[in-house]
């Protein structure tokens, strides 16, 4: 396994209706790297962002989706994503804050 620095872990963020509406209960989700663990994405959220507090990180593997193209089969590329729970005293991530 690689040795992952804290700026490596986290890739970008999700924003979709669902993520969006979860950010009101303090849940921000990220597409992190695959072999990240729950205390590597803790940390690199907390260090990344200023004020926050992470109180649990929820995982999920995301297998790639089947695509054709003629009669070629392929899968897209595998992803992790993280769904962050802040703590209530912590502030609130800014990235998403103008959208």
């Amino acid at each position: 396994m690689a040795d992952l620095k804290y700026y490596d872990v986290i890739l970008k963020p999700v924003v979709t209706e669902k993520s969006m509406n979860q950010m009101s209960d303090k849940k921000y989700t990220f597409l992190v790297h695959p072999d990240a663990n729950k205390s590597q994405i803790k940390e690199a959220v907390e260090k990344m962002f200023d004020g926050t507090k992470v109180s649990r990180v929820n995982t999920m593997n995301l297998d790639g989706k089947t695509k054709r193209r003629g009669a070629t089969f392929g899968k897209t590329a595998k992803v992790k994503k993280a769904i962050v729970t802040l703590t209530e005293e912590s502030k609130e991530i800014e990235i998403f804050s103008g959208l």
